[in-house]
């Protein structure tokens, strides 16, 4: 690479370490003065590679972690605290005042999502206005949901005021390749829905958030929101372990998950909001529009180098065509600009684990072994920080490559003569998120949807998997998710239906008529939020 490639931009230069000193319990911005953990990014600042420094966080411990874990119990307060009981309106207005706050801190934070996990800036943009729009939505979302309750139903004699509760205390946990957004997805409804919450940010994508501490702790009232650094398993583990965490939000691997599941005493009393990982298959068959499958399959597999759950992680081609789609896929993926995520045009860039280069390889050796040939000149080409996508076929159900979801630039390319072969290998999979059909016979596709939607929870015709738009639900069947996450349904996640009821007589009736007069009640109430 030549010298040009690290001339950073100065609006793109870190100019000074990041020391984030604070963490946020009980609505007062702590100062910790123990250990601390050092921050790199994968991205080199000189000609001669090395990572840089970035700053360091808190490697806070399990007694801060009881203290964040006592706070949000005292702000729930059994139901009784202020934020459960307070007006819808006015945790609205709590959430507007956050939002508004945030978006003063746009390019600090696009600027450390590039740094910290490697995303290029347009994503970094979006994925920053993303955030802002989705919870934008979940205020509207929600103040409809409020409209829909603000009314009395009657059946056999009894009315009934129905609404949704929260649930309690809310552990989120957030993922590194969308450490701002998916985080978001999961506190945000958290919050609006009456729970008080811990969260803790991702390994990678932690720096981002010390611009919006002073935004959570004016916004929120004290309790409501507690922000933890440190290690999963010494911050994560004992909080679970008290059974007083009544929603266990995380979206990340089915490892962490089902460890944390298990130390919580109480399981059966614990709901679970998860976004774990899948396998996304492509289905390519003979009659597709193969310029547009290409276009489509390059953006499923490599955007953001492949480290995303909605991913295309296996593609299926028809033995038909299986030579033409190699060959000019394979063309298309040696095209892609590999760059610094400020760089323009790049599709490619450095990736924030630093071990995942030696990873990929791992899987293309395992492949190469067991007959599979790289089909991408550049594929496999490695540097410090990055290994070149490559195209793998034939690929066998005994490859590494074929069995584990890679997260990274490694693309496996199936042959198959009768559908059967996929839609058997997606039924047995662990995983059921979603999958992409192309093709265009309507006599095939019917009842490949039919039995493909039996599977997953999403076919994406002659389209790349995605999540958005975010008023669509997102969820998988399995191994890949628990509930449903969308501007809707996660407000329906981290939320249960409670009701008021009562007999129609006079003397009940007095009293629900004297309740909404004097507005004295803030559940009782058919108040309209515009």
């Amino acid at each position: 690479m030549n010298n040009q490639f690290y001339q950073i931009p100065n609006q793109y230069k870190m100019t000074s370490l990041i020391h984030q000193k604070t963490y946020l319990v009980n609505g007062e911005l702590k100062t910790w003065n123990g250990d601390t953990a050092d921050v790199y990014s994968t991205i080199s600042s000189t000609e001669d590679y090395q990572k840089t420094h970035l700053g360091k966080v808190p490697n806070l411990g399990e007694n801060e972690a009881i203290e964040a874990l006592e706070s949000a119990c005292l702000a729930y307060d059994k139901g009784q605290g202020l934020w459960p009981t307070l007006k819808v309106v006015d945790r609205i207005a709590c959430m507007e005042k956050f939002v508004e706050q945030m978006k003063t801190k746009r390019d600090e934070v696009v600027k450390l999502l590039m740094w910290e996990i490697g995303k290029n800036l347009p994503d970094s943009q979006k994925e920053f206005d993303r955030t802002v729009d989705y919870i934008y939505d979940t205020i509207e979302e929600y103040k409809k949901i409020d409209r829909d309750a603000a009314k009395f139903e009657k059946h056999s004699g009894i009315y009934a005021h129905i609404r949704r509760g929260p649930l309690g205390v809310v552990l989120c946990l957030g993922p590194y390749n969308y450490p701002l957004n998916e985080t978001f997805a999961l506190l945000i409804p958290a919050l609006l829905m009456g729970n008080t919450t811990i969260f803790k940010p991702a390994k990678f994508g932690v720096l981002l958030f010390e611009p919006l501490m002073e935004a959570f702790q004016n916004s929120f009232p004290k309790g409501v929101v507690n922000i933890m650094f440190g290690r999963g398993r010494v911050l994560a583990t004992p909080i679970m372990q008290t059974g007083r965490i009544d929603a266990l939000a995380l979206i990340g691997n089915s490892k962490s998950a089902k460890v944390l599941q298990k130390v919580h005493p109480r399981s059966n009393r614990l709901r679970l909001i998860l976004g774990l990982e899948a396998k996304n298959p492509a289905i390519v068959l003979p009659d597709a529009d193969l310029d547009l499958t290409i276009s489509e399959c390059i953006s499923g597999t490599l955007s953001f180098n492949g480290q995303r759950c909605t991913a295309l992680k296996v593609l299926y081609v028809h033995e038909d065509i299986v030579e033409e789609f190699n060959k000019r896929f394979s063309a298309k993926v040696d095209e892609l600009k590999f760059g610094n995520p400020w760089d323009e045009g790049a599709k490619l860039t450095p990736l924030p684990e630093p071990d995942k280069p030696e990873y990929i390889q791992e899987l293309i050796d395992d492949a190469k072994e067991k007959g599979a040939n790289i089909l991408n000149p550049k594929g496999g080409k490695t540097i410090e920080n990055f290994i070149f996508p490559a195209v793998l076929f034939p690929v066998s159900k005994d490859m590494r490559v074929y069995v584990e979801e890679q997260f990274g630039p490694v693309i496996p390319v199936v042959s198959f003569k009768d559908i059967s072969q996929p839609l058997d290998d997606i039924a047995d999979s662990n995983y059921g998120q979603q999958v992409s059909l192309f093709g265009k016979n309507v006599k095939a596709l019917a009842p490949l949807i039919d039995t493909l939607v039996n599977l997953v929870c999403r076919v994406n015709l002659n389209s790349s998997c995605q999540r958005g738009p975010d008023v669509y639900p997102f969820t998988g069947r399995k191994d890949s998710a628990v509930s449903t996450l969308s501007v809707h349904d996660a407000l329906r996640s981290f939320s249960i239906r409670t009701f008021v009821a009562s007999k129609d007589n006079e003397y009940n009736n007095a009293i629900l008529n004297e309740l909404l007069d004097k507005k004295v009640s803030n559940f009782i109430s058919t108040d309209y939020i515009l």
